[in-house]
């Protein structure tokens, strides 16, 4: 287990109710620049949802916004993921090509403060041909990219080497699995995921709802890990994270490496039109 973060383990706050993301609406995302010490969140523009209008930010690592980019009919930014390169260059990964809100491909692109980008202005990837619900989460550990997707409505998830992918050899996935075990109840949503390694983090849950998810009872959140070799649910814990919020919804999931590695999970909070956001986290395991 010395690999894999300790989802039973107390999590930790970092960031704590911030407003500093451009748009008034909930956190959807979040992604690592850890090179260049940047924290990249996706929202979704204020009445966007149905055309998947995004609005991208970039953060330093105590949360205040250095600049953010418009994403028209990119997707609902249930993931999103960063490359670093070794000449310096920084790509941000999306969904794109929003059909019911929801990307059918992915891209990738470099931020540009203030600017707007459409499907036009970016090249679409289409790595699973017919598919829905295309999201990308990249691992520059183990240098992979993922993307979780839909086939006949039903959820799945396949992993490429990320130099293949960039080179759009689709041909050999390094894995490709089923969804499973995101949460006990199957009808909860699904709220992110981050690849890490031979590691796939998935997290489930619904905002505080006075009769169906009373805050008495902290939450419905699960984290759970899924086995990239097998697609094997390894483990799956409740977590209690910021329990005191309003609202509290699940919003993300991201991992921080280095010396002290982390997995970061988001939390929406505050009031519709003027939404907050906090970042707890959990350790790897000893």
């Amino acid at each position: 287990m010395a690999d894999r973060f300790d989802l039973s383990a107390p999590s930790e706050r970092w960031l704590w109710k911030k407003a500093t993301l451009r748009e008034p609406t909930i956190l959807q995302s979040f992604a690592f620049d850890e090179v260049n010490r940047h924290l990249y969140a996706l929202q979704l523009r204020r009445g966007g949802g149905v055309a998947g209008h995004l609005c991208l930010n970039k953060l330093d690592l105590e949360g205040k916004r250095l600049g953010h980019m418009y994403l028209q009919g990119f997707g609902h930014g249930v993931s999103v993921g960063v490359q670093n390169d070794p000449d310096g260059t920084v790509w941000i990964w999306t969904e794109a090509d929003a059909k019911g809100g929801y990307g059918r491909g992915v891209t990738r692109f470099r931020f540009s403060d203030g600017a707007v980008r459409t499907r036009e202005d970016v090249k679409v990837r289409h790595p699973i041909p017919g598919s829905t619900h295309n999201q990308p989460s990249v691992c520059m550990t183990s240098r992979r990219i993922a993307v979780r997707h839909r086939v006949d409505g039903e959820p799945r998830y396949r992993v490429w080497d990320l130099d293949a992918f960039v080179a759009r050899d689709y041909s050999a996935p390094v894995a490709d699995f089923p969804q499973t075990g995101a949460h006990p109840n199957a009808e909860i949503p699904f709220q992110g995921y981050a690849l890490d390694g031979d590691h796939l983090y998935q997290l489930a849950g619904t905002a505080y709802d006075a009769k169906t998810n009373p805050p008495a009872m902290r939450g419905n959140a699960h984290i759970s890990c899924l086995d990239i070799r097998t697609g094997e649910l390894l483990d799956r814990q409740r977590t209690e994270a910021g329990h005191s919020l309003d609202h509290r919804e699940p919003e993300g999931l991201a991992v921080r490496h280095g010396s002290a590695a982390r997995l970061c999970l988001g939390l929406a909070s505050g009031p519709e039109g003027k939404r907050r956001f906090s970042i707890y986290y959990k350790p790897r395991a000893v």
